[in-house]
């Protein structure tokens, strides 16, 4: 067996080995690659362009289809975690909190520095609408009107 075919099984392995640690698809098309320039190297081993071309050429193909692929194939986690899962809640305003200068909400047993639009005065209750490092950026909680 030429030499130069044990040069593509090993740049197969590696490939493997990478995308085995990244599951992204991304090296999947390099190991491909690698796999027919290696058998084009047993046919044909004195002409390295012919095998870096085919290389070359079925990696850059086969990049946007494994994308593609990959995104057909990973979902999004329909349960969200950590400070994510905090958007949405009501929590309660125990310290004033004024556009400037900002104040503090209770959400689920925590006590958050908050930031808001408008001022929020003391133990009124309000949403949370997004989470920026250890703040809280929240909206008022419209009056909820019972009709009799």
């Amino acid at each position: 067996m030429p030499g130069i075919v044990w040069i593509w099984l090993a740049a197969v392995v590696i490939f493997l080995i990478l995308e085995l640690m990244t599951p992204t698809l991304i090296f999947a098309c390099f190991v491909i690659g690698s796999l027919a320039s290696g058998v084009v190297g047993f046919f044909y081993p004195d002409n390295y362009y012919l095998q870096i071309g085919i290389f070359v050429g079925l990696s850059v193909i086969l990049l946007p289809l494994t994308r593609t692929l990959a995104k057909k194939i990973t979902k999004e986690s329909p349960q969200k975690s950590n400070v994510d899962a905090l958007i949405g809640k009501v929590g309660l305003v125990t310290r004033t909190i004024d556009p400037d200068l900002g104040g503090q909400v209770r959400l689920e047993g925590e006590t958050w520095m908050a930031t808001a639009n408008e001022k929020i005065h003391e133990n009124n209750k309000v949403i949370v609408t997004s989470v920026s490092g250890t703040k809280v950026h929240v909206e008022k909680k419209p009056e909820e009107r019972i009709e009799p």
